[in-house]
């Protein structure tokens, strides 16, 4: 697939997931599920970091028998910290709507504008990775 057509798809998939939020703040007038949206552009930044920090780490001075298989402390924190982001964005909407703060049409729909918002960023990551070079058999 072509990268500008990945773009285009994953933007307009992004489009439904903040339009869903926001109506659920608009036609239910009640603004408190706006969080949602910062919680799920969050979730994915521990691991962001995580891969980052171990993919300049240098495997010399660690002494692992496994090749460096195993996660480190620093990733499974960071994976700790996006499940928790993850379970936020989810149990706020559920709270609220508990409390009768917001009613039951925003909750659901935050949480499903949330979730692909989420997912959005997890596909744009995972398209627009380094590890095309697998792919190709004669490394052209």
């Amino acid at each position: 697939m072509n990268p500008l057509n990945k773009i285009i798809f994953l933007s307009a998939f992004l489009a439904s997931g903040f339009l869903l939020i926001l109506l659920s703040c608009a036609l239910y007038d009640s603004y408190k599920t706006l969080w949602v949206i910062l919680i799920f552009l969050l979730a994915p930044l521990p691991n962001i970091v995580a891969s980052s920090i171990d993919a300049s780490r240098d495997n010399f001075l660690t002494f692992n028998n496994n090749d460096g298989n195993a996660p480190s402390p620093v990733q499974e924190f960071c994976k700790s910290l996006t499940g928790f982001f993850i379970v936020s964005g989810i149990s706020l909407p559920l709270t609220f709507y508990h409390s009768r703060l917001i009613e039951l049409g925003a909750m659901v729909m935050s949480i499903t504008g949330g979730l692909i918002v989420y997912v959005d960023i997890v596909v744009f990551i995972w398209f627009f990775s380094e590890d095309e070079d697998e792919n190709d058999d004669f490394n052209f």
